[in-house]
């Protein structure tokens, strides 16, 4: 049975994604920052409190999955957060050194203990969570846009890094996925912008060729793709899941 980590499994996106990978046969285990929603996740995943951002913390638990698993097939750097909503005159440098730790720290630390458990056995794969905003950029979204930018990044470096050793890696790039996480989003870029939510909403899904917002489902299919044989010759690559970004400021 193959096995299956994600971070910040046990909320939104990553629990989608969870379920998904568990419906699908394989194990799965999740890390979250949220005691309630780890204590609550379905029967079958299992799940640590941990910050992904934290090294020690995530040198554990790769130690857990070691001892425990004896190794990994499918690695999910998923842990992110919004950071702050702000013009660059006005941009904290502590919400953006949080927002840089979580999204890029994270993935990075995800990335460098997977791989350890993954090259031994010449096989693996890496799915890190961008955004169309690391690609697009997005305005007084400056930390976020930097973060998911700079994953790619690291995506693109350690399929290059790794492929020799039969490990392949990708990012997905989610547009704007309906949820709690974008309507706190959008809220905050109406209050930057001296507009309503509604506005900022209709905006999102009519600078889309398809016109609507994604699910956190269609995320969690293409993470699914990639991680089959189906994918065996797909690495370095950004998958948008964006219904096509066609303005990416509307």
């Amino acid at each position: 049975m193959k096995r299956c980590l994600i971070t910040a499994g046990a909320n939104g996106i990553g629990l989608v994604m969870a379920r998904a990978f568990a419906d699908a046969g394989y194990l799965v285990w999740v890390t979250d920052v949220d005691h309630g929603a780890v204590a609550a996740l379905p029967a079958g995943i299992r799940g640590t409190v941990c910050d992904a951002s934290n090294e020690a913390a995530m040198e554990l638990l790769f130690a857990e999955v070691a001892k425990d698993w004896g190794g990994l097939d499918v690695l999910c750097a998923n842990a992110g957060i919004k950071g702050p909503t702000a013009a660059i005159e006005d941009m904290p440098l502590e919400g953006w050194h949080q927002c840089i730790g979580v999204n890029l720290d994270g993935a990075m630390l995800a990335a460098k203990y997977g791989a350890r458990l993954m090259k031994p056995a010449g096989r693996g794969c890496m799915i890190f969570t961008s955004s169309t905003a690391g690609i697009y950029g997005v305005p007084y979204r400056a930390p976020y846009a930097a973060a998911k930018w700079a994953v790619i990044g690291l995506m693109k470096t350690v399929a290059m890094e790794l492929g020799p050793f039969g490990i392949r890696a990708n990012a997905i790039c989610p547009g704007s996925v309906n949820g709690p996480r974008i309507d706190r989003v959008i809220e905050a870029e109406a209050a930057a912008k001296g507009t309503t939510p509604d506005v900022i909403r209709q905006g999102y899904a009519s600078g889309t060729a398809l016109k609507r917002l994604t699910d956190p489902e269609d995320v969690a299919h293409m993470a699914l793709f990639l991680a089959s044989d189906g994918a065996r010759m797909v690495s370095g690559q950004a998958m948008t899941v964006d219904g096509f970004t066609i303005n990416p400021d509307p």
